[in-house]
């Protein structure tokens, strides 16, 4: 088989199980957590590394932003044997009661962006495996994190998220906004993978505290927004762990 033309890699440099975070520097935060850590490659926004954790070997790679990027990374870790992904991201609450540092695990990802529209009708429900969705809920609660478990939306448009479309989407009861899950979910689904997503919250839309907003210090957030992305990569790993 062939160098994938994006990951740089080919089959055999993978392991089974993969954590896809969006962002590139966050591959690293998930490896420091990790032993046995081998870098693969390194190109655009995709970064790969291989490691293990709690004895369970595993891959990391970034999808950069936004489900044409995440499409891609599945595609390829797919076709050299990569068969459960996991999201660990961050997320925008779109309900009054979910705060920052909350973690959202979602049951479907309604599909707001363009890249399904390619492989599927939008009716094709966009749905994670159940096996990682307890996995990570039951990581989330073992932890005593508090845990919204529900239906999300992945959205394309980051600047174009009006309050028309939030007011919509919070009276459709989804949870939050994101910009992968329902590419990876869709994808995962009908290559016969397994997907799934856990997210922590960094702002409220409903609210309007959006992400990057205020001037507040890392002090004078509420304890449980302090270090959230942290406490989700350690619900990832522990996840990725048990379905190894």
């Amino acid at each position: 088989m062939a160098i994938q033309p994006h990951l740089r890699v080919d089959e055999g440099d993978v392991h089974d199980v993969a954590l896809l975070p969006g962002d590139p520097g966050r591959v690293q935060r998930i490896a420091d957590r990790c032993g046995a850590v081998e870098e693969l490659a390194h190109n655009r926004e995709y970064r790969l590394v291989n490691g293990e954790y709690a004895g369970v070997p595993l891959t990391i790679c970034s999808t950069g932003v936004g489900s044409p990027s995440a499409a891609i990374a599945l595609e390829e870790l797919a076709a050299v044997g990569v068969d459960t992904v996991i999201r660990p991201g961050t997320t925008g609450a779109l309900q009054a009661d979910i705060e920052v540092g909350d973690m959202v695990v979602a049951t479907g990802a309604a599909k707001e962006e363009g890249t399904t529209k390619r492989y599927e009708r939008v009716e094709y429900p966009a749905v994670p495996d159940f096996e990682v969705v307890r996995a990570l809920t039951d990581a989330a609660e073992s932890n005593d994190e508090a845990v919204h478990v529900g239906p999300v939306v992945t959205d394309d448009a980051f600047y174009a998220e009006t309050d028309d479309y939030v007011a919509d989407w919070e009276d459709a009861g989804l949870l939050a906004v994101e910009m992968e899950a329902a590419a990876l979910f869709a994808l995962a689904r009908r290559k016969g993978l397994r997907a799934g997503a856990i997210c922590t919250v960094d702002g409220n839309l409903v609210a309007g505290t959006q992400k990057g907003s205020g001037d507040v210090s890392e002090d004078e957030l509420p304890p449980k927004a302090r270090d959230n992305v942290a406490r989700m990569i350690e619900l990832a790993l522990d996840a990725a762990a048990t379905l190894g």
